[in-house]
């Protein structure tokens, strides 16, 4: 069973040190062990952890990256209620 998440719960993970959880489609994501892995730089991840990346990493992204690296970086999803 998947772990649910608040808004709030995810915005305290806005650092590496923190776990740097980033949103995307309202699923949580850890990024702290992909963060150096980033083809993208470490940089943009870093800018969006904490909140909701949906629209940047659609700009950039397919389907098919995140059904590669969902099943690894995935934690939880947002609740219902705390939808951003």
């Amino acid at each position: 069973m998947s772990k649910e998440f608040t808004a709030k719960d995810v915005g305290e993970h806005n650092t590496v040190d923190k776990g740097l959880y980033i949103i995307v489609d309202n699923n949580v994501y850890e990024m702290k062990g992909f963060v150096d892995e980033h083809p993208g730089g470490a940089k943009i991840l870093k800018r969006v952890g904490g909140k909701d990346a949906s629209k940047q990493f659609w700009k950039y992204h397919n389907e098919s990256v995140l059904k590669k690296y969902s099943e690894r970086l995935k934690v939880g999803t947002l609740k219902e209620s705390a939808k951003l």
